[in-house]
């Protein structure tokens, strides 16, 4: 349940107050200023405000005009100092206008192309058998840290040429920019960075001596405008791969997974007929949304819905309000794992900076969620599920399950 909004006066909801999060994305509120303000200006002591969008087609619209909307203007997060400081932002993908983003992008887009992707498939699901053989014997674990944090990472790892054994660190470093965000921290952030880029100075000095087929070696090699990426925007990119190939995944596994115990109905479809698996995926990245929003700046003055927006203004695009958006997705606020032609937005609204790395992202759910139904068809909650306090993130720190014993494969 999302935190209650039937009595909140509209003209003063600031959706940068937590306290609106503490159950998740708060859908009733979002529902609410979708009908009645759907373009609604929000406040901010200290600060400029913003404007705050929530239905589908204005973010869609927004996201694909990057002359009018930029991300490299001003940041791409609510707050000025929300732990990632505006020229940290702007070294990362997401920070960044064309032509530059197109070309830094370009550097990594055919890793994660969908042949290389699907090449990918065997090990992915070796993976995943592996993780499930580490707790079917004990009938119980915490989703959370025991599956849904080690796939993405140990997958995003290795794609970037990391030493498996170091993706602890990894996980650490990313995970306390992330947490940054959401706590407006911006010490942690830049310490977080420091260390991974002390990390990474000598894994980039040794790619340069002996390239590999990895990602590092080919941000490492690749030219943009004729110069070489400096270390420390190789530094800041690896961080965002790591983030957006580890935290969003992860998220989505684990809002998933209490997703389908809470609709014991929708899990049994998935039991008994595998082949929906595919649009279940898409229909689970709606429900969860794992990244809850992202902001642009106004290069110019334009119009929304009927609403002027200034130059310099800033909006910010709420995508757990357009996946549950009622004129683009039939019944939103009910979750079937057979609807067919799923709209969303859990990989952005799309244009220049829709999720580079959405494919893997959907073959890692759909390989977890075919081995995990199969194997363990009865896991139920064995605690009360915890969350991160954040509007930024759909995240649940932790998520005690239970369910009948098992054999480890090929046993």
């Amino acid at each position: 349940m999302s935190a209650p909004s039937t009595d909140l006066d509209l003209d003063r909801v600031d959706l940068t107050d937590l306290d609106l999060f503490a159950d998740g994305p708060p859908y009733e509120l979002f529902r609410r200023m979708r009908r009645e303000m759907p373009v609604h200006w929000n406040e901010m002591d200290g600060e400029p405000g913003f404007w705050n969008i929530t239905r589908f087609e204005d973010i869609r619209r927004i996201s694909r005009d990057h002359e009018t909307f930029s991300n490299e203007r001003g940041g791409i997060f609510i707050q000025n100092e929300p732990g990632v400081p505006v020229d940290v932002q702007r070294q990362l993908m997401l920070g960044m206008d064309p032509p530059r983003h197109t070309k830094v992008r370009g550097i990594v887009q055919k890793v994660f192309s969908p042949r290389v992707v699907a090449e990918r498939e065997p090990h992915i699901r070796q993976v995943v058998t592996r993780l499930i053989d580490d707790v079917i014997e004990r009938g119980e674990c915490d989703f959370v840290s025991d599956i849904a944090v080690e796939l993405p990472l140990i997958v995003i790892a290795e794609m970037l040429g990391v030493p498996v054994e170091d993706r602890y660190m990894l996980f650490d470093w990313t995970n306390r920019a992330s947490h940054a965000v959401a706590t407006a921290d911006p010490a942690d952030t830049l310490q977080a960075l420091a260390e991974m880029g002390q990390y990474l100075g000598a894994l980039v000095a040794e790619r340069r001596e002996r390239p590999r087929d990895d990602l590092i070696s080919r941000m490492v090699n690749a030219e943009v405008d004729g110069e070489r990426l400096s270390d420390a925007e190789i530094t800041i990119s690896f961080g965002l791969l790591m983030f957006a190939g580890n935290d969003t995944t992860r998220n989505t596994a684990s809002g998933a997974m209490l997703a389908l115990i809470e609709h014991p109905d929708q899990r049994q479809k998935l039991i008994e007929d595998p082949s929906l698996m595919r649009d279940a995926v898409e229909e689970l990245l709606r429900w969860v949304s794992a990244v809850v929003h992202f902001r642009r700046t106004a290069t110019r003055d334009t119009e929304i819905a009927g609403q002027r927006i200034a130059a310099g203004d800033k909006v910010v695009l709420w995508y757990a309000s357009g996946n549950r958006d009622e004129t683009a997705i039939p019944d939103p606020d009910r979750l079937d794992v057979s609807r067919p032609n799923v709209e969303h937005q859990a990989f952005g609204g799309g244009g220049r900076h829709f999720c580079l790395g959405n494919q893997l992202a959907r073959l890692e759910l759909r390989v977890l969620f075919e081995e995990l139904l199969e194997r363990i068809p009865d896991m139920e909650l064995a605690g009360e599920p915890r969350r991160l306090r954040t509007n930024f993130t759909n995240e649940l720190t932790s998520l005690p399950v239970a369910f009948t014993p098992g054999r480890p494969s090929g046993s």
